[in-house]
Parts: structure tokens; sequence; C-alpha cells
């Protein structure tokens, strides 16, 4: 009785077209489901994600699970996801992507997924970090550690989709830290975040943890901007 009033007065919609979910949907309707724009990286060591860091940084592996168009269904997940407190959509696209990840040959395996970090200001003002529950569910997938205190963030800044392409690589070179202890060297790091666009941030957050002795890079994101 109590699902029947909630469901009336507050019907579940689809987090991607907003239509009514139907009583075996969860989440993101079957037809968003078979609509998503798959980029299929993971079967492509020279794709667009790992070009994007090439000449950069020494990568073992970069791919995103979909394509970030503006005003298509991706943008709409990662807008409610970002700032709409959706949380489960991050864990529905990890627990989707995670099962190709599993299909990688990998020469050195992942031991930890790490999330592009926060400042702890932002944190507090939108009270969850996005991409937490997207790593969280790529690593239990993999049966790897998630942490998130390796890596911090130094600087508080701007949101990044607010700003042009120059100013989101501006001044970003020196805002994330780690914390280096015994127990993360030798390790092979996987960091997550939601969409890949010039990638400045994410090289920034490599840049960071490869000052631990031993430390290899991947990188895996829900979506990437199709330019």
């Amino acid at each position: 009785m109590i699902n029947y009033l909630l469901n009336l007065f507050f019907p579940k919609v689809c987090a991607a077209c907003h239509t009514l979910l139907m009583s075996n949907e969860s989440v993101i309707c079957t037809y968003c489901r078979h609509e998503m724009p798959l980029t299929q990286y993971h079967l492509d060591t020279k794709n667009e994600a790992v070009k994007k860091f090439y000449g950069k940084i020494d990568i073992q592996h970069a791919s995103a699970f979909l394509y970030f168009n503006k005003r298509g269904i991706v943008q709409e997940l990662i807008h409610n996801l970002k700032y709409k407190g959706h949380e489960e959509i991050g864990f529905i696209l990890g627990n989707w992507y995670v099962e190709d990840l599993k299909d990688l040959n990998l020469e050195i395996p992942f031991d930890v997924v790490i999330p592009v970090p926060l400042h702890k200001r932002k944190f507090k003002e939108r009270g969850y970090n996005q991409v937490t529950t997207f790593g969280k569910a790529l690593a239990a997938g993999l049966k790897i550690t998630f942490d998130d205190a390796v890596l911090y963030r130094k600087k508080y800044s701007k949101t990044q989709s607010k700003k042009n392409l120059l100013g989101r690589s501006e001044n970003i070179e020196n805002i994330f830290d780690v914390h280096i202890s015994e127990e993360n060297q030798n390790k092979h790091f996987l960091i997550v975040d939601d969409v890949l666009t010039t990638g400045a941030t994410l090289e920034a957050c490599s840049r960071a943890l490869l000052k631990i002795p031993g430390a290899k890079i991947s990188i895996v994101c829900m979506a990437m901007a199709n330019s």
C-alpha cells in the first residue's frame, strides 16, 4: 500500500528521458538502455581516449563507456548524477561497463580504483562525489580496492562545465597531490571520472599519482565528449 501511494504521488521516471518506468525497469528505461551510444573503446588499444594522453603521460589503458553529446540522453544522465543527487546512475553505469573491463587483456592488472577527487569545499556544497558510485561498482566487479584517500585536491575551482576549453586547461597542473605510503607503492591505479573532455584534469591527477614509487596509471570515464 505504501509503495502504491509513493508511486502514485511520486512516480518513478527514467533518469535519461523522464518517461514513466515500468514495474520491471529501474533508473533507466529499456528504450534508453538500447539507445545508449556505446564507444566500444575497450576493444581498441588506440582509441580516442588513449590519444588524449599520447605523448603527455604514460598510461596502461584509457577508455570511456559512452559518447557524450549535448542535449543527448548521456548528458541528461550525467547531469542528474552530478547535480540532482541520483547517485544510483553511477552504480548502473559501473555495473554495466565492468563486464567489458573484465575482458581486458592487460599485462599488469588494476590494483586500486581512484576517483577524481573534489575539493573539501565542493564536496560540502554538493554532498557527494559524483564518480564515487561508478568507481565503487567497478572496484566491486573487478574485485579490487576502492580508495578515495590517496589522491586529494589542494585547490578549489569552479565547475568545469561552465568554462571554455582554454579555461579548463589553465592552472590545473598543481591542484592535486597524493599521500605517499609504503602501502600504495608499486600499484596500478585506475582513475575514474565522469566526462573526458580535454583530459587536463585526468593528466594532472595522473602526474600526482606518478609521484608514488612504482605507480602505473589507467583511466576510465563514464563518457567522452564526442567532438
